[in-house]
């Protein structure tokens, strides 16, 4: 039995903004928090970073009602090993609008992959990223002098 340690618990490190929109640019997929009929909502949405906001493409419905009505709404992602411990995850907070301007929808819908789902999905939507917070769990230092055995 391995006593029970600090150097064996994995260590929280909190990331700056940098740090935050860095690690999103990694990933495809994250989760969109908003309000649908006075109830909290939460959906699976593709997104990319595109001049540090979270950009997300819609086909209409409740997220682009709260685009609509400039709600604050909150987007997080994460890529998480609960096996090793270790991750990151990043929420970013802030008012959601619809992308209108011509030049900047062309600009948008240059960095766009395939949606998953079928079906037009023929707006964007913004969250500007008001506040960008996020967490890296770093795994256990190895002790003992030997290698590391999971």
């Amino acid at each position: 039995m391995r006593e029970h340690t600090m150097d064996n618990e994995p260590r929280l490190e909190v990331l700056d903004r940098e740090q935050c929109l860095a690690l999103l640019g990694t990933l495809r997929i994250g989760r969109l928090f908003f309000t649908e009929g006075a109830l909290p909502a939460v959906q699976p949405v593709n997104f990319r970073v595109h001049r540090e906001q979270v950009v997300i493409r819609v086909a209409g419905g409740a997220k682009l009602g709260a685009a609509a009505a400039h709600s604050v709404v909150a987007f997080e992602a994460d890529d998480l090993d609960p096996d090793l411990r270790t991750g990151w995850n990043v929420t970013v907070v802030g008012p959601a609008e619809r992308i209108t301007d011509v030049d900047e929808l062309v600009a948008v819908s240059g960095i766009w992959l395939r949606p998953w789902v079928d079906g037009r999905r023929d707006h964007f939507v913004r969250v500007i990223a008001d506040r960008v917070t996020g967490r890296r769990l770093h795994p256990p230092a190895a002790t003992g002098g030997g290698p590391r055995r999971f």
